[in-house]
C-alpha cells in the first residue's frame, strides 16, 4: 500500500514490492504468483484499511456535532493518507486498464454504498465525497492554502443547503 501511495503504481513493480516487504522473490511468487494475485491482494488490503479509518472517523464524532460538517473534515484529512493516496492511484490506473478496473471495482462498490439514504441525501454525499476527492488531486499553484479553505466551506455549505439545512444566500456570503 505505502509503494502505491508514494512511488505510484508503474514504479511499485514487483520486485520493488518484495524488496519493502522485505521477502524475496520466490517467497513472494509463492503467494502471490502473478501480478494480479499481487494487486488483488493490495486492493483487498487497501480497502479494508480505508473502511477502518472510516468507520473510526465516524465513532469519533463528537456528541452534538454537525455530522455533515464533521464528516466532510474528516473525509478531508483521509483523503491525505496512505490507504487513500494508494487507492486514488489505483483508480487512476483503472481509468485505462480494464484489468484493474475489475479490480479495483468490488473495492468502489463497498465504498460507494448508499446504505439506503434518500436521493437527496445521496446526492449531498456524492456532492462532498467527489468534490473533496477532485481537490485532493488538484495542485493549486497560488494562494493555495486560502483557496482550499474556501473552497472547503462552500463544498460544506453547499451540502447544508441540499440537506435543507441553509439557504442558497449562505453558499458566498459576501
Amino acid at each position: 500500500m505505502s509503494l502505491f501511495a508514494t512511488i505510484g503504481y508503474d514504479a511499485a513493480t514487483n520486485a520493488a514490492i518484495a524488496d519493502h516487504a522485505k521477502l524475496t522473490r520466490g517467497a513472494m511468487l509463492y503467494h502471490f504468483p502473478t501480478r494480479e494475485a499481487l494487486v488483488g491482494a493490495a486492493v483487498d488490503h487497501i480497502q479494508a484499511a480505508r473502511s477502518a479509518l472510516m468507520k473510526a472517523s465516524y465513532e469519533d464524532r463528537p456528541t452534538g456535532a454537525d455530522a455533515a460538517e464533521h464528516d466532510i473534515d474528516a473525509y478531508w484529512r483521509l483523503l491525505k493518507t496512505p490507504p487513500f493516496l494508494a487507492f486514488a492511484e489505483l483508480e487512476g490506473v483503472a481509468r485505462t486498464d480494464p484489468d484493474m478496473a475489475r479490480l479495483v471495482g468490488a473495492a468502489q462498490n463497498i465504498f460507494d454504498g448508499s446504505d439506503g439514504l434518500a436521493p437527496r441525501l445521496q446526492t449531498s454525499r456524492d456532492l462532498a465525497r467527489f468534490m473533496l476527492e477532485g481537490l485532493s488531486r488538484a495542485r493549486l499553484t497560488h494562494d493555495a492554502e486560502a483557496r482550499e479553505e474556501r473552497l472547503l466551506t462552500v463544498i460544506k455549505r453547499a451540502t447544508q443547503i441540499l440537506n435543507r439545512k441553509g439557504d442558497i444566500a449562505e453558499l458566498w456570503p459576501e
